[in-house]
């Protein structure tokens, strides 16, 4: 027997995911940036002491820039959507002719026959929130976003920056042997790297291995460059710890 297929759009539509893209960024850029430090300290032979507070400093502090960077663009990016739609339905209100022919042209564009374009408009412009609607995504070109909580967008990428990016400082804060730490600092955010990586085709939809691979080659890239650099401002500068 066939099985029965139920459209449920309520499932379709569900908003458990909304949160999804501002966990898996924050968290890679976390471990990207802290383990940067603490490559770069490493490169620069400083103590372990050093390091934990170089790793500490920075991921409070981008943790939280991240956060409310992320947190501002969302909130302007929905005033200015806002404000547009404002200057939107005001001229669909003071200047209904100017904006019928302009959603004529754009039923033009999609292809309307020009027999059927006056019976479309009529359609449209019947209910003022779909012309305002059509209006802002065909002539402005702008779709919108219903961003509910900016703020807690950005706790979301703070909240993940901050878990994601302790991780390469775990070995410095628990019982390892000095000559490891950094070993296993680099295991530790391997795996991390490659496992947020893979994650982020909930939200890309790439194939989970390239996207994880991809990721491990940025943070490893990053990662060398500032090793390298650590240990050239140590030489150059005679840097001693």
């Amino acid at each position: 027997m066939q099985e029965e297929f139920i459209h449920d759009e309520s499932v379709h539509r569900r908003e458990q995911g909304k949160y999804l893209g501002d966990l898996v960024y924050g968290a890679n850029d976390g471990i990207i940036t802290t383990f940067a430090v603490v490559s770069g300290a490493a490169g620069a032979a400083l103590s372990s002491g050093v390091i934990i507070i170089l790793g500490l400093a920075n991921l409070i502090a981008d943790g939280i820039s991240m956060g409310m960077s992320n947190f501002l663009a969302l909130r302007s990016k929905r005033d200015f959507h806002r404000q547009q739609r404002s200057i939107e339905e005001m001229e669909v209100e003071k200047f209904p002719e100017k904006e019928r022919e302009e959603t004529r042209e754009i039923l033009r564009k999609w292809g309307v026959p020009e027999a059927h374009v006056e019976g479309a408009l009529e359609g449209v412009v019947k209910d003022k929130k779909r012309w305002v609607d059509l209006m802002m995504r065909d002539e402005l070109d702008i779709i919108e976003e219903h961003v509910e909580s900016p703020g807690k967008h950005g706790a979301m990428t703070s909240l993940a920056f901050f878990v994601a990016g302790a991780l390469p400082l775990i070995p410095y804060v628990v019982p390892v042997a000095a000559s490891s730490r950094f070993v296993v600092s680099i295991i530790a955010t391997a795996i991390s790297l490659f496992g947020v990586g893979a994650a982020r085709t909930l939200v890309t939809k790439m194939p989970w291995f390239r996207s994880g691979l991809e990721m491990l080659v940025v943070g490893g890239i990053a990662s060398f460059a500032a090793y390298f650099v650590g240990g050239l401002v140590k030489t150059l500068f005679g840097v001693i710890v």
